[in-house]
């Protein structure tokens, strides 16, 4: 019996442990959500305003071309309409450009645009007013993303630099335990004591300033993301995944391919274009024809008691020919004119500053990146260099200044290293803005 029992309780153990791993426990249920950056990305196309207006005005431009489009189209109504005059005796009543007494008309009408150079033109503009309306949404999906790679990374840094100023407070604990048990030994003097004490007071208000730090990068970025006011998040720190650089001869290509700013300029001197266009056909003669078919009578009946028919059809067609309008019609072509001049202009120094701008972002790119690399390194020898004075200091061959100089400049290099890959993350994702992803 004394042998059994055991045995069996380590199976009732084991069972418990095998039905653990098959149904573990639920999340706590005030977890924090942890995101990585495509679910920010995601979050913030949801809920940035500025992402959503740029979305609905290309939305909106779309309808504009479709209604601009109809308008090139034929119509067809259908017109009802009773007249009421006042009798007088004669047929036509007291107004003498009546029809009658009573007047019913039900007609069905059709109309249609032979030739309407203005109105194709007013088309042409609206398609390319989409397009203009696309690449403003492209900039402004291109700029979410550097402003959401910018806060992440920012909250990521925040978080680490609460965890640098932890370290750095506990290894100042740690000296000063170390003064205070050589001065109980007579081996140094209480300066030493009290520099590593002004050391940790330092030490805990750099904490404090540094969790300050991270929650208030923490609310900025919930604004962004979250349709309402909420703090349970995280982000995944990612920070020292490496991020390959095209060649600068590959992105100029992207940029020329692909840059949003260069399509709308573009977009822009068409539109301008077509309002020279619009302007000119204003000034042609435009075609257009009716058909009607209904009732148009003195009596809401198909036939007269006479029998003559009440219903019947009828087409027309109209040719308008503009001869005077006082110098506005040249005047709206001068503008035009002067508006082409300007769009010329706006797309030549988009141009240039596309290429100062691709110049800079790779470079400061570049050399973020590369001095990753140098950062880490300078954080490693800085560590390396505490212990070394730490140990000197024990053995009595270095002074608490020295050992408060590594200490510093140790905290220094590890915050320097993590403002190096942000900066890095931050460039890549600006000179995305005139890329696009790569």
């Amino acid at each position: 019996m004394s042998t059994t029992l055991p045995i069996l309780g380590l199976g009732l153990a084991l069972c418990q442990g095998v039905a653990f791993a098959q149904n573990p426990p639920p999340a706590p249920p005030n977890a924090p959500l942890r995101l990585t950056l495509d679910d920010a990305l995601a979050r913030a196309r949801a809920n940035s305003p500025e992402f959503l207006r740029a979305n609905i005005d290309a939305l909106l431009a779309r309808e504009d071309t479709v209604q601009a489009k109809a308008s090139l189209l034929p119509s067809a109504g259908y017109f009802n309409q009773f007249i009421y005059t006042q009798p007088n005796g004669a047929p036509t009543g007291v107004f003498i450009s009546a029809d009658g007494t009573h007047v019913y008309n039900n007609q069905a009408q059709a109309h249609a645009d032979i030739y309407a150079p203005e109105k194709m033109a007013g088309y042409r503009k609206a398609q390319v007013a989409e397009a203009l309306a696309h690449a403003k949404q492209d900039i402004a999906a291109r700029g979410l993303v550097a402003t959401v790679v910018m806060d992440f990374y920012g909250m990521a840094s925040a978080g680490r630099k609460v965890a640098n100023s932890q370290q750095s407070l506990h290894e100042t604990q740690q000296f000063l335990d170390i003064t205070q048990k050589q001065e109980k030994g007579g081996e140094v003097a209480h300066a030493d004591v009290v520099k590593a004490q002004i050391q940790v007071e330092q030490r805990q208000r750099e904490t404090q300033e540094a969790q300050l730090a991270l929650d208030k990068a923490r609310l900025e970025f919930s604004i962004l993301l979250f349709p309402d006011f909420r703090q349970d998040f995280t982000v995944e720190d990612d920070l020292d995944t490496a991020r390959a650089l095209p060649s600068f001869a590959e992105i100029q290509v992207m940029a020329a391919n692909n840059n949003p700013d260069i399509r709308a300029a573009q977009a822009i001197l068409e539109m301008q274009n077509w309002d020279l266009k619009a302007a000119r056909a204003a000034m042609l003669p435009s075609v257009s024809v009716d058909y009607f078919f209904g009732l148009n009578a003195n009596q809401y009946t198909l036939h007269t008691p006479e029998g003559y028919r009440n219903y019947g059809s009828s087409a027309q067609a109209q040719l308008t020919i503009p001869l005077w309008t006082s110098g506005a019609a040249r005047s709206r072509i001068r503008q035009a004119e002067l508006g082409i001049q300007q769009a010329k202009t706006d797309l030549s120094f988009a141009q240039r500053q596309l290429l100062a701008d691709l110049n800079s972002f790779y470079r400061e790119t570049d050399t973020a990146s590369f001095q990753i690399a140098s950062l880490r390194r300078s954080m490693e020898l800085s560590s390396d260099s505490l212990k070394l004075t730490l140990e000197q200091y024990e053995a009595g061959e270095s002074t608490a200044l020295e050992v408060v100089d590594a200490q510093t400049t140790l905290a220094d290099a590890r915050n320097g290293y993590d403002d190096g890959l942000v900066r890095s993350r931050v460039a890549l994702a600006d000179l995305q803005t005139l890329t696009g992803a790569f």
